[in-house]
């Protein structure tokens, strides 16, 4: 069959546009026959499908000679006279197909020899293998299910261009069938996330999209206008200050997967709407946050993969060994040399920024200088899976102070890959001292952070009704789908990841 594919011509591709307006217009005239003739395929509302192309393959042995329905769309498909073959592709994969004249009739082969690569058929029949092997359908009668008016990319060169396959995912889903296994892998990760907490004792909310005040984060929101309040929104950028109201009233462990928006660029990491995953739990603090996060990062490897080490581009990432853990202090003082315990105040802090060239702004200060280093300096080194701990205040305004060094507070960030894939923290739950945060972060805005947070006064309220100590976290669930998919971007692991508009 592989000789056939490669000979057959009914995949010829276009040369030129008129070439292509001329195939087009050769499909809709086969439409408008079928039709004519009664046999319209956009009247047929169900076919009874009773196996997949894998399943077939899979089992066989007891399937061999059993009659099957399958249905997906022509990929490959070779006319011979009285006997053709066709290969459909379907949710599990594809499989071949003998189409016989004697076997389904006339008219029905008659039919069947007019249809096109990438129409949608139904093909019943036996099971069987061919002379070289190959496990295909001895049909018995096959029904067009939907025509393709459209021409398909070129089966052996596929679908490379990728603005392309953003813009077309149904396309890229269909050309090429580790896209599919890639979407098919996310599905069983978020799968595998849901399964690991409901057995922890989670339990699974839902929260507002739009929101008075978008809050949680260091991010800029979208804004949009509510009409029947006239009464200007925005789009969530967190899931944290709702799940923390949850956690007050006596909802001791929950989390959220969804949507969130932050009006940012685009690159290789970042996707202005993207899934979160938080969740919070009453009476356990980042420590307990860090042993879950290990838990169920290994968990999921091991579910979804079938292993707890593996690939990324040329890494093996071991994700069954402890991970390592660092404060924010020593990973600076490792790969630069600087221990920023012995830097005094801002004025010390900023001469050092400037001896290593390193940009701030005038607002900056000693912690967020701190933050800038380790961004600039060891990000990048942080291959293998490790939790930098204890970040200065300044930079995590929702977070509880350590006791015994109140200018750094209880957080971890997770890194692997050089890449940021969760952030956690001991929850500040002292209304008196959120509410100075808060006050700092205004000031913030003022001086030009876009970034910054304002006061939510309804969350201050639920602060002061009382909160427990809790540990909070996010999960970035596509960068953790980069991950376990060896996916080198963002947007090859969204359906549909934003892109420009192609008529601006």
């Amino acid at each position: 069959m592989a000789e056939q594919q490669k000979n057959q011509s009914q995949n010829n591709q276009p040369q030129n546009e008129q070439d292509l307006g001329q195939l087009l217009k050769i499909r809709r005239e086969k439409l408008a026959a079928l039709q004519e003739a009664g046999k319209d395929p956009f009247q047929i509302t169900k076919y009874d499908v009773t196996a997949h192309s894998r399943d077939i393959k899979d089992n066989y042995e007891q399937m061999e000679g059993s009659t099957v329905s399958v249905a997906g769309r022509i990929m490959q498909k070779r006319v011979m006279g009285k006997a053709s073959f066709c290969n459909i592709q379907d949710l599990k994969g594809n499989i071949q197909s003998y189409v016989a004249r004697d076997s389904v009739g006339e008219e029905v082969y008659a039919d069947f020899k007019k249809y096109d690569v990438g129409d949608i058929v139904g093909i019943t029949g036996q099971v069987f293998k061919t002379k070289t092997g190959e496990i295909s359908i001895h049909a018995t009668d096959i029904v067009l299910l939907s025509k393709s008016l459209q021409i398909l990319p070129e089966k052996y060169h596929g679908l490379t261009n990728t603005d392309i396959r953003y813009r077309q995912r149904y396309t890229d889903l269909i050309m090429n069938e580790e896209v599919k296994e890639t979407f098919v892998k996310r599905s069983k990760i978020i799968t595998a996330i849901r399964r690991y907490l409901d057995e922890q004792g989670f339990m699974e909310v839902e929260t507002p999209m739009l929101v008075s005040n978008a809050g949680g984060a260091a991010a800029r929101p979208f804004e949009t206008h509510f009409n029947a309040l006239d009464e200007d929104v925005k789009l969530r950028i967190s899931l944290e200050l709702y799940l923390k109201r949850l956690i007050v009233g006596g909802l001791e462990r929950v989390y959220e997967i969804g949507r969130v928006f932050r009006n940012e660029g685009l690159d290789t990491r970042h996707n202005p709407e993207f899934t979160l995953m938080e969740l919070y739990q009453a009476y356990t603090d980042y420590n307990g946050m860090m042993d879950l996060t290990e838990n169920m990062f290994r968990h999921v490897a091991q579910e979804v993969c079938g292993t707890t080490v593996v690939p990324y581009g040329e890494e093996m990432i071991d994700l069954g060994k402890p991970f390592e853990r660092l404060t924010m202090i020593d990973a600076v003082k490792k790969y630069t040399g600087i221990d920023f315990d012995q830097v005094p105040d801002t004025a010390a802090a900023k001469k050092l920024a400037d001896e290593k060239e390193v940009h701030y702004e005038d607002r900056h200060t000693k912690g967020d200088i701190l933050n800038l280093f380790f961004e600039e300096f060891v990000e990048e080194h942080l291959v293998q899976p490790t939790f930098v701990m204890d970040h200065p205040v300044e930079i995590s305004p929702l977070t509880k102070r350590k006791p015994d060094k109140p200018d750094y507070v209880e957080r971890f960030e997770l890194f692997i890959t050089g890449r940021e894939m969760c952030n956690a923290y001991s929850e500040l739950n002292d209304p008196i001292d959120q509410r100075e945060r808060f006050k700092a972060q205004e000031a913030a805005l003022a001086a030009g952070d876009e970034e910054a947070n304002t006061t939510d006064e309804d969350f201050m309220n639920a602060l002061e009704i009382g909160m427990p100590p809790t540990g909070g976290i996010g999960y970035g669930i596509d960068r953790l789908v980069m991950l376990l998919t060896n996916s080198p971007a963002i947007r090859d692991v969204l359906l549909f990841p934003t892109m420009k508009s192609l008529d601006k």
